[in-house]
């Protein structure tokens, strides 16, 4: 993969959600490895800062800010992330006050920006940091974990503190998906915490034009929804942002519940502290996936528990991410039972949560969703075939789930079309005590053929 620049140079204006100050926002080439840096036109000497992860302020309250010597940046995650998400590696942002414009409080603007400067591909290669073990950041029931993949996946939870408004999300970040699914959705807050923000010296410059208001059960906006589930959205929006402080791209499937600005720069901070760590002496031979059996790929119909290796068989999952160790009865071709035993080896329990472990929620959810896959499976062969989770509606979690804890999962699909989409009830219990449930969405598709 090539590094990108832009073609030509593009102005923006408008109002800084912070300090209110009228801004005008300037992208300009540059090179090939000169990466995103910020030039503030209007300071004496017009100083650059690179923004990093060592330059990030402690006091991270609804936005992401920097420092470099006497020059301060705010707010700076929706111009990264617009700039990440759309595949830009090197460019100028000028800027003539210490904060970009809020505009529509998303990073659609700043996209269509990019797209009115065009793209160009540039002589060098980009570079990537793969990866090769989990590392996690807990703050009581907030939790962000980064676990070894192909690409750059996120799936998050976002739900307010009465739980809501819970939103779930998971999706590959590519520039096509980023511009579409994740760039429109808009920054959000709760009424009630408007006053204090305000005492604080925030949000001089919000209003109704650039950030969605929840009060209670209503959705204040100068426009509708621009999807069912915006806030998730955004919450990803600002992960991509703040993981662009890493300095360099990043291959991991992140795994966030209830993150925030803060817990998104410790990871960060964390990711860098192992992409600049001096290599150990011998390196520990990497985890070998589990021989596949050679058993058929459909479940039959006379077949009413099936094993670890055909599950690894039927599913796409691998260690770190199987979630289900057995299916221990299937009912009918719309039910089925199965199991997770959750042992203190899980690698998320690294950091989630240092001397209390506890299973994230987020993959509860995920051990409901590959039970539903498999008996989705249990209806076509697996040979070709992968179940992709689409979406989750009506989460809710009870109780934690802890080490020494066997996760029963109890799934029942509820719709099918045509063998591909289907909908499904899952609910999963400790020792008969109800620990989360849910109604998912999936589909089965056809892996594409290598080369394709």
């Amino acid at each position: 993969m090539k590094q990108r620049s832009i073609l030509r140079e593009v102005t923006t204006h408008g109002k800084a959600l912070h300090t209110g100050q009228e801004v005008t926002l300037t992208l300009k080439p540059a090179p090939a490895d000169h990466g995103i840096v910020f030039r503030r036109v209007d300071l004496y000497g017009r100083p650059e800062v690179r923004p990093q992860i060592e330059l990030v302020n402690d006091d991270l309250v609804r936005s992401t800010d920097i420092t470099s010597g006497h020059t301060r940046l705010h707010t700076i995650e929706h111009v990264l992330a617009a700039l990440v998400g759309s595949g830009i590696d090197n460019v100028v942002v000028e800027l003539n006050a210490s904060e970009p414009p809020i505009l529509d409080g998303s990073a659609k603007h700043f996209v269509n920006l990019i797209q009115m400067a065009e793209p160009v591909e540039q002589e060098a290669d980009r570079t990537y940091y793969t990866l090769s073990e989990p590392v996690s950041v807990t703050d009581g029931n907030r939790s962000i974990i980064a676990l070894p993949y192909d690409g750059l996946k996120i799936t998050c939870t976002s739900t307010d503190d009465r739980g809501i408004h819970t939103q779930h999300l998971s999706v590959d970040i590519d520039p096509e998906t980023f511009i579409a699914q994740i760039a429109p959705a808009r920054t959000f807050t709760i009424y009630e915490d408007i006053e204090p923000l305000l005492k604080m010296g925030k949000i001089q410059g919000g209003s109704l034009d650039s950030a969605i208001v929840i009060k209670g059960n209503q959705i204040l906006s100068k426009e509708p929804l621009r999807f069912e589930d915006e806030f998730v959205r955004h919450k990803i929006l600002d992960i991509v942002g703040d993981l662009a402080l890493l300095g360099q791209r990043l291959k991991a499937h992140i795994v966030a519940v209830r993150t925030g600005h803060k817990l998104n720069a410790e990871l960060t901070k964390r990711l860098h502290a192992r992409l600049h760590a001096k290599p150990e002496p011998a390196a520990l031979e990497p985890i070998r996936k589990p021989a596949r059996s050679t058993g058929p790929r459909i479940i039959g119909p006379d077949e009413k528990q099936v094993m670890i290796r055909r599950i690894l068989d039927m599913l796409p999952h691998a260690y770190p991410f199987v979630m289900i160790d057995r299916v221990t009865e299937i009912v009918s071709n719309e039910e089925l039972y199965a199991i997770k035993n959750v042992t203190i080896n899980e690698p998320y329990f690294v950091g989630h949560y240092p001397g209390n472990p506890v299973m994230p929620g987020v993959l509860q959810i995920e051990a409901i969703a590959q039970a539903a896959g498999v008996l989705m499976l249990r209806q076509v062969s697996s040979e070709g075939k992968v179940a992709l989770f689409m979406s989750a509606e009506r989460v809710k979690f009870r109780r934690a789930v802890v080490p020494g804890d066997r996760l029963d999962i109890h799934v029942k699909l509820t719709k099918v079309r045509n063998k591909r989409i289907a909908v499904c009830e899952g609910v999963c219990t400790v020792e008969g005590k109800l620990a989360c449930s849910a109604e998912l969405m999936f589909t089965i598709i056809d892996v594409p053929e290598e080369g394709m």
